[in-house]
């Protein structure tokens, strides 16, 4: 099983948030996006990130075992598939009840409708945000406050518990959270100072878990055998 990943990407944690909670243990290949590796895209053409690849094997009669890859191109996807089939026997990350109480919540009507809102909603406005100098139709301040919508409206539902629906992390909050932290680090000392005193605590919360400084290991950069060669002829 092989997972293609990019460290600082959001969706990228996602999914890595999903394995790690699981019992899965991928190979990780950590990739530039300016070089993409040939064999990612020959199994996911569209060169985005992450990508689970799990090979799986089908007996084929007297012709013996074939392996066929099954690729899973979404983080959202690759989260249930891990969490869904290869829930962790023992998690080391929360007790019995939590961990019970986040595979509960992967079918949640009201997480998922969350997941949509920060996914086709706050994300469009994140990424102006963050690139306000490539979107000068608004200044940067006019795409944060447009962001900062959903960013309240998760202030709200941290009013009533420490985390998005429950006191104890949740699907929504594992999907949700490493776009906030993107958000934040837009402009650190604005969101220090904003209003969303709440956000900030269950925002450091989550980074500063023992399962998130898993998550964000350092992983050596992966090349195929095609970009290592051309790795190489550049440095001669």
């Amino acid at each position: 099983m092989i997972l293609y990943s990019f460290r600082r990407c959001p969706y990228a944690m996602r999914a890595r948030l999903g394995l790690h909670l699981s019992s899965l243990n991928p190979q990780i290949r950590e990739i530039i996006l300016k070089n993409k590796p040939t064999q990612l895209l020959d199994v996911s053409p569209k060169g985005t990130v992450p990508v689970l690849v799990v090979n799986t094997q089908q007996d084929t009669g007297g012709a013996g075992v074939d392996h066929h890859p099954f690729v899973l191109e979404e983080s959202l996807d690759i989260v249930h598939f891990s969490l869904g089939n290869y829930p962790a026997t023992n998690s080391e990350y929360l007790c019995k009840g939590e961990y019970d109480l986040l595979i509960h919540s992967l079918n949640d009507a009201n997480a998922k409708a969350l997941i949509e809102k920060n996914d086709n909603e706050f994300k469009t406005w994140l990424d102006k945000y963050k690139y306000a100098d490539r979107h000068l139709e608004y200044s940067e301040e006019y795409y944060r406050e447009n962001a900062c919508k959903f960013i309240a409206l998760l202030e709200q539902r941290l009013s009533d518990s420490t985390h998005l629906f429950a006191d104890s992390p949740t699907y929504a909050d594992f999907a949700i959270f490493p776009f906030v932290r993107q958000f934040a680090h837009v402009n650190k000392n604005w969101f220090e100072q904003s209003q969303y005193s709440k956000v900030r605590q269950w925002l450091k919360l989550h980074i500063e878990s023992n399962l998130f400084q898993v998550v964000m290991r350092k992983y050596p950069l992966w090349l195929d055998d095609i970009n290592q060669q051309m790795s190489l002829k550049s440095t001669l």
